[in-house]
């Protein structure tokens, strides 16, 4: 199973990834570290955001056909990435959940956004002012929505392992 984890900066998806991760024993396709990575070589232009999403789609490819369980995080803010992640997970023929993760309080996703810090040597986190002003479209397709205004990050893993549970009936 593929489980794409949604959402702006500062909702919290990237610590519900790592405890899914975790709790499931899945591999980890972060796409932060991969753009990082890509940075660290001197890619600086709009290439960035495709090279990120197509490494990150073929790492997950390659996992979910040795039968592994794959866990991609990132803001998949465009119809064009969610896409993509469906076609890797019907490539691969696996299941697919997908997941936004949001915060409804805006404040405290401000909070968020202004004190957080990330593992990723080199990355700059984006201000409050890059994520508000970021593209991001609604979604036009059912999906898991975890809103961390109202959930603890525990209660935010239980709802998306339920979800997985659900499926596997």
């Amino acid at each position: 199973m593929l489980i794409v984890l949604s959402g702006l900066p500062g909702t919290g998806k990237t610590t519900i990834a790592q405890e899914l991760v975790r709790r499931l024993g899945a591999l980890y396709v972060r796409i932060d570290s991969i753009e990082q990575r890509v940075r660290d070589c001197k890619v600086e232009d709009s290439r960035l955001d495709v090279a990120g999403y197509t490494v990150g789609y073929a790492i997950a490819g390659d996992n979910l056909r040795l039968g592994q369980t794959v866990v991609a995080d990132s803001v998949n803010a465009l119809p064009v990435t969610r896409n993509g992640w469906r076609d890797v997970a019907r490539q691969a023929q696996a299941e697919i959940l997908e997941v936004e993760v949001t915060c409804s309080d805006r404040s405290k996703h401000r909070a968020r956004v202004e004190t957080r810090t990330t593992g990723i040597p080199g990355l700059r986190l984006p201000d409050w002012e890059q994520v508000v002003s970021r593209e991001y479209h609604p979604w036009d397709r059912e999906r898991i929505v975890v809103d961390t205004a109202g959930h603890s990050v525990g209660q935010g893993v239980e709802l998306v392992l339920e979800a997985i549970r659900i499926r596997k009936e």
